[in-house]
């Protein structure tokens, strides 16, 4: 290093033989709950305990409505969640050391509702990312010092309410606080004939209603825009169905300035995780969006020993690049909407109660009904990744979880407990399923899944 560069081998981990990561997905809970885990599930909790680092998705508002000096923002994340002060603690009593902030509820309760989470979470010792003063600030890496060494989180978010969006001072004008954010564009892909229907709608559209600088990009790019979504022809030769894909490009400069922060992050940790929230395209698919297995695959060249992405709430496959994990999603840990207290106005606004109906009758009738009424939202898995000193995965442990989707009492829906056997089943064949196009395979063995590492199928390859 005497000419002041670095030498490559900042890229490799720095850790004992047999570290250890563990990760879940969502953490959607309403008040402390390690009392009941203690008693009922101690199995869980060792798996959170017992690893280095364990890493989940801190989805939700930490306050006392009544004294935290703000107030639920017009617009959610799609409902206005919230925990009380005291769960931030209680999530370190279970074992989590550092959590993701940037996603789509981070302000639900307004920069008031999370900075009084960042603030709980700090006090309570737990590392957390992707929330800042300023967008320099959301976008840095945060740091966790364990015995086996320094640890870096670098948290971004895909799916994020546009007033959430953090932004950096210029001149007089000050920064806003928000959220690490990465923008993309959706494009919808259609057949070339109903692309040209789409450009007869456009054109009769009165004169002005489209920006001219849509236009100008409609005609470089062989796109329309119409009412504010861009439409593109599906490459190929002309398909024999109608069916419509999504594809989606990402802001140069943000996935720049995000990869920027990976590396830096790496360049000053013994070990790095970088983390998304991604719910494109949809909650409902099982495969992620196509720009998400490019920027993870480029977090892993960048230096991350780890990939974990969240959102969808369900769970998606696994890949391995470079020796490094890639969680697509690991679906829900906790996913308690149904106790979710108290509600908001725009909550009932949204979906009006019936005569006389309790707050837990409204929130049973909402999700019975509504997009998480199915068994697929309450399975999921935790994952237990064993390292070599450099980083290189040396084993994965998926250890299926269920959250009471068809238990008796629906005060105990969305709390995790470990699947017995026959749902642990379904659990790893359907993860089997979705990691098969990423070229992993999966070896279920007494109700856990192991990872088959060594040389893994070429997965397909991602369209650009």
């Amino acid at each position: 290093m005497t000419d002041g560069t670095l030498t490559p081998s900042w890229r490799d981990a720095r850790v004992p033989d047999g570290f250890t990561l563990t990760a879940v997905g969502d953490l959607v809970l309403d008040d402390a709950l390690t009392p009941l885990l203690e008693a009922r599930s101690p199995g869980l909790l060792e798996l959170l305990r017992s690893a280095d680092v364990t890493f989940g998705n801190f989805e939700s508002t930490a306050v006392d409505p009544g004294t935290f000096g703000g107030w639920p923002e017009a617009e959610s994340g799609g409902s206005w969640l919230i925990s009380t002060p005291q769960v931030p603690a209680d999530l370190r009593r279970m074992g989590f050391d550092m959590v993701a902030r940037a996603n789509n509820h981070t302000t639900d309760w307004g920069v008031a509702g999370m900075r009084s989470t960042d603030h709980l979470l700090t006090q309570a010792g737990i590392v957390h990312a992707g929330t800042g003063a300023t967008l320099a600030d959301a976008r840095a890496p945060r740091f966790l010092t364990t015995p086996s060494g320094r640890v870096s989180l670098v948290s971004v978010a895909t799916r994020f309410e546009a007033m959430s969006r953090a932004a950096d001072a210029l001149g007089r004008v000050p920064g806003r606080p928000g959220v690490n954010a990465l923008r993309t564009t959706k494009h919808v892909c259609v057949p070339t004939h109903r692309l040209s229907e789409l450009i007869l709608i456009r054109d009769a559209l009165p004169p002005g209603s489209v920006r001219a600088s849509a236009l100008e990009a409609d005609r470089r790019d062989g796109t329309v825009t119409l009412f504010g979504t861009k439409y593109a022809a599906k490459p190929g030769p002309e398909p024999h169905t109608d069916a419509v894909e999504f594809r989606f490009s990402v802001h140069e400069q943000d996935r720049h300035e995000v990869l920027h922060a990976i590396r830096q992050a790496k360049q000053t940790s013994d070990f790095a995780i970088a983390t998304m929230h991604t719910h494109e395209p949809g909650n409902y698919s099982q495969e992620p969006p196509d720009f998400l297995p490019l920027i993870a695959r480029e977090a892993i060249d960048s230096g991350a020993d780890a990939f974990i992405s969240h959102g969808p709430h369900q769970l998606r496959g696994i890949e391995i690049h470079r020796g490094r994990p890639i969680f697509y999603s690991l679906g829900n840990f906790f996913f308690m909407e149904n106790t979710q207290q108290p509600l908001t106005r725009g909550a009932y606004d949204k979906d009006p109660t019936l005569p006389g109906e309790t707050e837990a009758e409204f929130l049973e009738r909402k999700r019975v009904h509504g997009v998480f009424g199915e068994q697929i939202w309450y399975e999921s898995v935790v994952a237990v990744s064993r390292h070599a000193g450099d980083g290189t995965l040396t084993a994965v442990e998926l250890h299926p979880i269920e959250l009471h989707w068809a238990g008796p009492r629906d005060a105990d829906r969305g709390i995790p407990r470990l699947a017995e056997p026959a749902a642990a089943e379904r659990i790893l064949r359907r993860l089997q399923r979705l990691s098969e196009p990423f070229g992993t395979e999966i070896l279920i063995k007494e109700g856990i899944g192991h990872l088959i590492l060594g040389s893994p199928r070429k997965p397909k390859p991602t369209p650009v």
